[in-house]
């Protein structure tokens, strides 16, 4: 553990890669806020980092800017500031044919993986530029699905296209305000949402097929390294995939 205090932000901290991401920081010193739309998930987090007061529980839902403000100011009353924020919460839609996509289904993927991004990031603004020392640091989960679609997943892919808006956007504006934002896209992290991937997937070839996934503790590994960089340094773009996984060819 190094001896700071620096306070982060983590959303969907209950599960997966928020969760991974969360411990990683917890079990670097940070105190970390954990958001996420379940309080029972996030408190069985809290309760495995061993963290104690470092670990704040603040049950949130992204898609509604009154309940993002709330978890800011939350966190600032608690701690005075925010460091970093990774901003993670997201959900996936039914592997369907695009056409049978319903316009709920669609507007649910938007509005947590793109909309509450986006209200998270501003809200991070609002708190970094204004705080001392100013300034901070932001890491968007993008997603392998940033730069390449599986098949039927038009609405994830979209916002994680998205998400990629949202980095380079937010990085030139945040510059005044000495706050870094990059984004980490992530392969086959072994997580509850990715648990399909060992059981066959399908491919671009129609075929379905198994893929290697790897420890989700890299990826939380990963998160902590991007925001332990020094402000004048950032990580704009982070891939971490299961080596094997089957992402660059012609599949």
């Amino acid at each position: 553990m190094t001896g700071h205090n620096k306070v982060a932000i983590v959303t969907g901290a209950g599960t997966g890669i928020g969760k991974a991401a969360a411990l990683a920081l917890l079990a670097d010193g940070y105190r970390v806020a954990l958001a996420g739309r379940r309080r029972e998930p996030l408190l069985a987090v809290a309760a495995a980092s061993g963290a104690g007061e470092r670990a704040l529980v603040l049950p949130t839902d992204v898609s509604q800017p009154e309940s993002v403000r709330a978890l800011f100011d939350a966190t600032v009353q608690a701690w005075g500031r925010v460091d970093v924020l990774f901003n993670n919460a997201g959900v996936n839609a039914p592997g369907i044919p695009l056409e049978d996509l319903t316009v709920e289904q669609w507007k649910n993927v938007v509005d947590i993986n793109l909309t509450g991004m986006f209200l998270c990031i501003q809200q991070a603004f609002r708190v970094m530029k204004t705080q001392s020392p100013r300034g901070g640091r932001i890491i968007n989960n993008g997603s392998i699905s940033a730069h390449a679609p599986r098949p039927n997943s038009i609405a994830y892919t979209a916002t994680k296209h998205g998400v990629m808006g949202l980095t380079k956007t937010a990085s030139l504006d945040g510059r005044k305000y000495d706050i870094a934002v990059g984004q980490i896209d992530i392969g086959n992290a072994a997580t509850e949402m990715a648990e399909r991937m060992a059981k066959g997937v399908p491919q671009a070839s129609g075929e379905i097929a198994v893929e290697p996934l790897m420890d989700v503790g890299i990826v939380g590994q990963s998160v902590l390294y991007m925001a332990n960089l020094p402000l004048e340094a950032n990580v704009l773009f982070h891939t971490v995939m299961a080596s094997k996984m089957p992402f660059v060819g012609r599949g």
